[in-house]
């Protein structure tokens, strides 16, 4: 056995040893004779799946904060105008590390990314370089140019890092490129995501409306935001099973529109978070699931568990891009991507609605992905993230001055 997580307690309360073998869970239960090569104590701490960051704009992480009073179109102006037009290889390389690093350290353990900075292939290759480095699981979405050729290397990765398509959708491009690209990642076993304000009502040529009779809906398609998402356009989507993937915090401070998850709860759905952008968002999910538990229970008139918005940054986010059968639970079969949490040793029972009422990345303890130890007793393992940030401080120079 490659790794004994020994003397922990499961989210749900009881107290349980994991076994780790080959970078898998093989065994959640109490294991007092086991043996591993190596053993983590975890007395004291919570033991849960890894969180998985369904949306986010790694390249972004450099630029953290630069943005808090920003407007949509100034958004677009500085940072996918000024800073990703003067991005490098290198450039890429730097921030998309900082990305993983400050991920890793919040203990988020997968990140979907929407990767806007793969605008050649030398930048692709910069940023398939970093995630070999970082240790953390990303399903890299390509944007941009030279979609299709990327499309045949993204599809041949298998492991800890996965391809995926990012696209700009029916409301955003034309619908003969969007069918074109969702059909692309379709047939090469990949997730297609895009970005959707939703809202369109029943208009036969509403995109929503038009991606279902085209039959382009399914778990295929990662949908993003849907802040003004119909009843009836949530029913279709949970039917179809496509993902989901809300962003609250930051879609609450640039004025995109309340939520979907309650809507797509009522209808049947499972909605994942993301935490997308830096620039005026912290790069963890604990807040995205706080704001996700406040806004439901006003929506609701309910004291819906808080404890059930975990689900929405672990399995449902694994499941809306397309990672279900491999991250987001502590089950024997799934990869060993764990995060150790401190401070609620206090907290009797089940765990769940404490952790995502007051937990957050100082209670980080200790990170595994594909059962190797990211993060041992606070601190990152591999990854310096101060220096990261340091090296990291001119390219947030880029969107700023003009």
């Amino acid at each position: 056995m490659d790794l004994l997580i020994k003397g922990g307690r499961l989210v749900s309360g009881e107290p349980a040893d994991v076994l780790v073998d080959g970078g898998a869970i093989v065994a959640v239960g109490s294991h007092p004779g086991a043996v591993a090569d190596e053993v983590v104590d975890a007395a004291g701490l919570v033991v849960a799946p890894g969180l998985v960051d369904g949306h986010r704009h790694v390249w972004q992480a450099p630029l953290r904060g630069i943005g808090a009073d920003m407007t949509l179109p100034d958004y677009f102006v500085a940072v996918l105008g000024r800073a990703l037009d003067a991005y490098t290889p290198a450039d890429a390389h730097l921030a998309t590390l900082l990305g993983a690093a400050e991920a890793l350290d919040a203990g988020i353990t997968t990140v979907f990314d929407w990767c806007n900075a793969a605008k050649t292939p030398e930048h692709l290759d910069a940023v398939l370089d970093a995630y070999a480095t970082a240790g953390i699981r990303a399903v890299v979405a390509h944007a941009g140019p030279g979609q299709e050729a990327a499309a045949e290397v993204l599809a041949g990765l298998r492991g800890r890092v996965r391809g995926g398509l990012a696209i700009l959708g029916p409301q955003y491009g034309g619908w003969d490129d969007s069918a074109r690209q969702i059909r692309l990642a379709r047939d090469l076993g990949m997730v297609a995501s895009m970005h959707l304000a939703g809202g369109f009502g029943a208009e036969p040529d509403a995109p929503l409306t038009r991606l279902h009779e085209a039959g382009l809906l399914g778990g295929h398609l990662q949908l993003v935001h849907l802040n003004a998402m119909t009843p009836h356009e949530a029913r279709l989507l949970a039917e179809s099973g496509a993902g989901v993937t809300a962003t609250p915090v930051v879609e609450g401070t640039m004025g995109h529109g309340a939520s979907p998850y309650t809507r797509f709860a009522a209808a049947g759905g499972r909605c994942g978070l993301g935490t997308d952008v830096a620039v005026n968002a912290a790069p963890d999910l604990f807040e995205p699931m706080r704001d996700t538990v406040r806004r439901h229970r006003a929506e609701t008139g309910t004291m819906a568990p808080a404890g059930s918005v975990l689900a929405a940054a672990t399995i449902d986010s694994a499941a809306a891009i397309g990672l279900a059968s491999s991250v987001g639970a502590l089950t024997p079969g799934h990869r060993a991507d764990l995060v150790l949490l401190s401070g609620l040793a206090h907290v009797r029972g089940d765990v769940s609605s404490a952790l995502v009422t007051t937990a957050g990345p100082a209670d980080v303890h200790t990170v595994l992905v594909d059962g190797q130890v990211v993060k041992r007793a606070g601190r990152l393992t591999s990854l310096d993230l101060p220096k990261l940030r340091e090296a990291a401080v001119p390219l947030a120079i880029l969107a700023t001055d003009h």
